[in-house]
């Protein structure tokens, strides 16, 4: 039987290439709306996080999720993301 290839993305935070499924996926729609998308399959531009606060206080230091995205995130986007890792934990 074939293996089948793992889809591989880059956490914003530690900037680690890992499995999408252990990531959390932030989308920019079409619109210019930002939210979490535990589904991975929204459309728009994506930026991916590690389920892990570490990771998280990095990204949002160095405004990496602002860079990936090309747009301002909200402070209510950060606390969502926060409650979301802290419930995997």
């Amino acid at each position: 039987m074939k293996q089948r290839k793992i889809p591989m993305r880059m956490c914003t935070g530690c900037m680690e290439m890992k499995p999408k499924k252990e990531l959390i996926r932030i989308v920019k729609s079409p619109e210019g709306i930002i939210s979490v998308d535990l589904t991975g399959k929204k459309s728009g531009r994506g930026a991916y996080i590690c389920k892990n606060l570490e990771c998280l206080n990095k990204a949002f230091k160095a405004k990496r999720l602002n860079k990936n995205l090309e747009a301002v995130i909200d402070e209510e986007i950060y606390q969502r993301l926060k409650d979301e890792i802290a419930d995997e934990e």
